[in-house]
């Protein structure tokens, strides 16, 4: 006999969801970016900061056990290791980026997105151009 199905999660309650967990395996600075104005393969990040490469393990598979269990639902693709400082969780919809404090610093992905204009704004930029100022490809 099939197991009952888990019911859908949108894309913000499995930010939250993120962002609960791994408050829990004592995560710091924990937030949620929505990015779905500004990108196109998620609607959400979540940014978590680890305190060592052992740290960075634990909640990777503490998300992906618990988000499993809770949800049945399984990160698409799991990129980076605790060696390179940074492991990026993509659920479809949500980007999960587990991050070193010197990593995070480094590479400051809040004002990264925060900054970033959204697609409307480059839709309307790319409607005011000139047309000698637009390149085609022949």
């Amino acid at each position: 006999m099939a197991e009952p199905k888990s019911p859908r999660i949108s894309p913000a309650d499995l930010a939250t969801a993120c962002m609960e967990i791994a408050a829990d395996r004592k995560a710091g600075n924990v937030i949620k970016i929505d990015v779905g104005e500004l990108s196109l393969i998620a609607e959400c990040f979540v940014l978590c900061t680890a305190g060592s490469e052992p740290h960075l393990k634990a909640l990777e598979g503490h998300l992906g056990r618990e988000l499993l269990k809770r949800y049945n639902v399984r990160p698409r693709t799991v990129d980076g290791s605790p060696a390179s400082q940074w492991i990026v969780m993509d659920f479809s919809g949500v980007v999960v980026h587990l991050l070193t404090e010197e990593t995070r610093e480094l590479y400051q992905l809040e004002n990264l997105w925060q900054n970033a204009p959204s697609l409307a704004e480059l839709e309307n930029l790319a409607e005011r151009m000139p047309e000698s100022a637009v390149r085609r490809k022949k």
